[in-house]
């Protein structure tokens, strides 16, 4: 029976494969395998333990239901309130609270169980992100031997912040029962690798792999891109999106959604720093999208309030009867629209304080004309800064470094910009979405399944020729 590949994240498409993110990447290779995705259902207060059949068209889509419990202590608690932090820098928003890994675990428990009924010997799966890190371990345990990756599109956490977790030690263990770890970038293989090398139970094999006890599991970077084709498909499609009658003079754009890894509160106090040294009568427009996430919890709500102070003590000091100079919009906007708003900006802010990739950067960069782009300025932070060199590169924590970059991308001449533009290009067009996810399952293709199987030398297939060049790095 053909393999198929089963894809397991948090959050699973309700929609058509349209919707961008995760599901432009994997929607071809699901159709193609006849595969399928498992997910949470986006409404909670079940406690039902089957799986839903949410969609079947090009691929089956399984939902399984989160309880009001589950969604306060696995999502909101110990992905939210104690993961995330832990893998941005932000120890100091750790919040440990009795049962929240409990119920963690429980709920990774709940998924293996539906998926060891449904995966076939020769399956892949391929899991995603920080909500089910022990997933491999609660699927081994019930006796599956198939294949399984896992990507964190994430940071990998530090080694001195995984000591504030209760029980530190399950990190390395949980992760180890991935025959494949993906990471975003050659960073966090490094400090993923420091863990181990910290860790007397784990090995390091001639084949650039870690063996944890009994397994091996390989380790490498494979930078996620976008649909590159799709995203600027907006382009024709946002003819009512705001601003296309109504263009102002300089328009700097910011895109995320709204949460304290992204550096808004001294991107906003950057931009308000710019407009008192900006030149005399120019009139700036600074155009913020921030979405609202995890409402529920409070460092969320403190960030909320604070950037709606700093956004009206701005537009208070220099705004005038027909010139706003800070747009700040609080929801969601239409993502055809979002490509049209990009390629009319002459800048665009990232200023991630930790952030895995931001694929808003290359968004950015995707949505510009290439004979008189804007220009990307980034957080040395972002995962994108690893590769995107040529962007101007600031320091997120230093208000006047943001504003000085505002100031020369302003007043950047054209030939510079091309230049800056076709490098950060290059880049996009080398990590798009599906040559991303093309290359992550090649790899764990050919991973090993146990210590007693023939390793494969870094950069050379199972008959021994040399892989192509477009398979992603080897760090070892």
């Amino acid at each position: 029976m053909p393999s198929k590949l089963i894809v397991v994240s948090n959050r699973i498409p309700m929609g058509d494969s349209s919707s961008g993110g995760l599901v432009v990447a994997l929607h071809d290779v699901l159709a193609r395998s006849g595969g399928l995705w498992v997910g949470a259902h986006p409404d909670t207060g079940s406690d039902d333990r089957t799986l839903e059949l949410v969609g079947s068209e090009p691929y089956r889509r399984l939902a399984f239901r989160l309880s009001e419990t589950d969604l306060k202590n696995y999502y909101l608690g110990f992905s939210n309130s104690v993961l995330w932090p832990l893998c941005h820098r932000r120890g100091d928003l750790v919040d440990h609270q009795p049962g929240f890994e409990e119920a963690y675990r429980a709920v990774n428990r709940r998924i293996a169980l539906r998926i060891a009924e449904l995966a076939d010997p020769e399956d892949l799966l391929w899991v995603h992100d920080y909500h089910l890190l022990p997933l491999a371990y609660e699927l081994r345990s019930l006796g599956v031997r198939n294949r399984i990756g896992f990507f964190l599109h994430i940071p990998f956490p530090a080694l001195g912040d995984l000591s504030m977790l209760a029980n530190p030690e399950n990190f390395a263990e949980w992760i180890s029962h991935y025959n494949l770890l993906g990471l975003q970038t050659r960073g966090d293989v490094a400090r993923c690798l420091e863990m181990y090398r910290a860790d007397p139970r784990a090995e390091f094999l001639p084949s650039g792999c870690v063996r944890f006890r009994d397994r091996i599991t390989t380790i490498r970077s494979f930078p996620i891109g976008i649909d590159v084709e799709g995203f600027r498909a907006g382009l024709l499609e946002g003819e009512d999106c705001p601003f296309a009658q109504e263009k102002p003079e300089a328009l700097i754009i910011g895109v995320d959604r709204l949460d304290y890894t992204k550096g808004l509160l001294n991107r906003f106090r950057a931009f308000g720093r710019y407009l008192e040294t900006r030149p005399e009568g120019t009139r700036p427009c600074f155009l913020q999208i921030a979405p609202p996430s995890r409402e529920k919890v409070q460092a969320y709500q403190d960030i909320t309030r604070e950037l709606e102070e700093i956004s009206g003590h701005i537009n208070g000091a220099y705004a005038e009867i027909d010139w706003t100079p800070i747009r700040y919009i609080h929801r969601n906007v239409e993502r055809k629209s979002l490509a049209r708003l990009h390629n009319m900006a002459q800048a665009c802010l990232v200023t991630s304080l930790a952030d895995g990739m931001n694929l808003v950067a290359k968004e950015f960069v995707a949505a510009q004309d290439p004979g008189d782009p804007g220009v990307l300025i980034l957080s040395r932070f972002a995962g994108a800064a690893e590769d995107m060199t040529e962007a101007l590169q600031v320091n997120p924590y230093d208000v006047e470094d943001i504003a000085a970059a505002i100031r020369q991308a302003l007043a950047m001449p054209k030939l510079e910009r091309v230049a800056r533009h076709r490098a950060c290009m290059d880049v996009v067009e080398d990590t798009e979405s599906s040559v991303w996810a093309k290359t992550f399952l090649k790899v764990l293709g050919k991973c090993p399944l146990s210590l007693t199987e023939k390793l494969l030398t870094p950069g050379k297939d199972s008959s021994g020729t040399e892989e192509a060049e477009s398979d992603a790095e080897v760090h070892r």
